[in-house]
């Protein structure tokens, strides 16, 4: 079964995704994705949820997959019962998941069973594209992408993360000019996605815009 934990904050939503480990947290590995913010500073973000992962007992690996070949990155993740994404610059991070092949390989490894979970621009990277990322930021720095090219594709619509109310009108316009569907996550919300059913989860109700 390919299941998907698309986050807007990671580990605020921890007990959601204690529920969907295979087995117990002492026994996971888990990929520790950071190519997003390699080149952010400083990147405080990182070291809270990995730390929190640390103290479920699960063992963390730092992966950064920048530069590597789609054999290395195999490699890297072969072994890993979760893949988890972390955020950053969502641009950066296609760029060097499309260079490595790291879109490829997870692609092979979710349909193997092995577990996603995507935090701000890691949920970005699961959608058909990450056009999303462009709304709220239209001049930031695509890393020479076109910004409209497809992402993993993993889910068949598009998710806005870190949504506040003065957003609303923003995705709504954006809305407008996207051929795909739009989910929009709080920071204490994400969607559970097993093979093709999309369960909405985390606090509140999900936001319709």
């Amino acid at each position: 079964m390919k299941t998907l934990l698309l986050t807007s904050q990671g580990m605020r939503v921890k007990d959601e995704f204690l529920k969907i480990l295979p087995k117990p947290a002492n026994e996971i590995r888990l990929a520790y994705v950071i190519t997003a913010s390699n080149e952010m500073r400083p990147r405080a973000w990182l070291d809270y949820d990995r730390n929190i992962l640390l103290a479920m007992g699960i063992h963390v690996t730092d992966v950064d997959f920048e530069g590597k070949t789609i054999d290395e990155v195999r490699d890297m993740l072969n072994d890993m019962d979760v893949i988890y994404v972390e955020g950053g610059d969502p641009y950066y991070l296609l760029k060097h998941a499309k260079e490595s092949g790291f879109d490829t390989v997870v692609k092979e490894l979710t349909n193997k069973g092995i577990i996603y979970v995507g935090k701000s621009a890691g949920t970005y990277l699961a959608c058909p594209t990450i056009e999303q990322g462009l709304w709220r930021k239209p001049d930031r720095d695509r890393h020479g992408l076109r910004g409209d090219e497809p992402a993993m594709g993993l889910v068949p619509f598009l998710i806005c993360v870190h949504y506040e109310p003065q957003h609303a009108e923003m995705i709504k316009e954006g809305m407008k000019h996207t051929m795909y569907p739009v989910r929009v996550l709080n920071d204490d919300q994400a969607l559970l996605v097993r093979d093709d059913i999309v369960t909405f989860v985390g606090k509140g109700e999900e936001i319709e815009c």
